[in-house]
């Protein structure tokens, strides 16, 4: 055991920090944050985030931190596999994992003047594909450089649909749901064979503003949705969170300070997942 007078427990200079779907409002809030703690990251995303990824890269690298850009996709093992290589020639190694990659498709939910007959399967089938087997894949190529040295944290994104459904995200809750279920599973898969030095835990955030649900929560006049109001209403703190409200709970757990703690879906929501009436 190390003295805990003599260490700053949430210090994670040096560590390479790795992001799947990094380029969103909150993916570029998150690898911001860790760079400006002394982490190397690497921002991973689609071929299409490229110019945004770069862009992020060397506004971190101006701020004289360390990060890399590189293009993926979540869903193909062999792309996968060639990042890791490159990751490794960068940095050496992998301490923290981000499963952050993820979304949800119109056709996949239901909205208030269809029924569940009108729901497209197929578009079910993708965003669970996305959400949960793009939390897989990464975690199965990258997660082996943890278990070859004994150690490393990997966080999922959770939903608030992970613990209970709601209504208009019929295939993306599911898909959540079953990240939580993975995220509880693979604690202990790891932990196990490989030894207390792996971790998996999760955030699941409450409701921001971002790209994706934009038109759901707002009007084209910037006013709020009906949806918005019942979100709201139903949220203690009265108001949507924002995305640097996530990174202090991301630190802890990605850093020594949460040492003891995996199999956890961490909830950041403003209390949204408390409140009943």
């Amino acid at each position: 055991m190390f003295d805990i007078t003599m260490k700053d427990l949430f210090d994670i200079k040096g560590r390479v920090v790795v992001m799947t779907g990094a380029c969103g409002v909150l993916g570029e809030t998150i690898v911001k944050y860790f760079a400006a703690q002394g982490a190397k990251v690497v921002l991973m995303d689609l071929a299409r985030a490229a110019e945004t990824g770069k862009r992020i890269v060397g506004e971190i690298k101006d701020a004289g931190e360390e990060a890399m850009f590189l293009e993926t996709d979540v869903l193909d093992k062999v792309v996968l596999e060639k990042n890791l290589a490159d990751i490794l020639a960068a940095y050496g190694t992998i301490d923290v994992l981000l499963n952050a990659a993820g979304g949800n498709m119109a056709a996949a939910t239901v909205p208030p003047d269809r029924t569940i007959f009108d729901l497209d399967v197929e578009a079910v089938r993708k965003v669970v594909d996305l959400n949960l087997f793009g939390t897989i894949y990464p975690t199965v190529v990258f997660a082996k450089v943890m278990t070859d040295k004994g150690k490393g944290s990997i966080i999922n994104f959770c939903s608030e649909t992970s613990f209970r459904p709601l209504t208009r995200v019929a295939g993306y809750g599911c898909a959540k749901a079953a990240v939580a279920s993975w995220t509880k599973y693979l604690c202990g898969e790891l932990a196990m064979k490989f030894g207390d030095g792996l971790r998996v835990n999760a955030i699941a955030p409450g409701f921001l503003l971002t790209n994706q649900n934009r038109s759901l929560l707002t009007n084209p006049d910037g006013s709020l949705t009906e949806r918005s109001h019942k979100i709201l209403g139903h949220t203690p703190f009265g108001r949507f969170l924002e995305p640097d409200e996530l990174v202090g709970t991301l630190h802890w757990l990605a850093s020594d300070a949460s040492a003891g703690v995996t199999g956890t879906i961490n909830l950041v929501d403003g209390g949204f997942e408390s409140f009943s009436i």
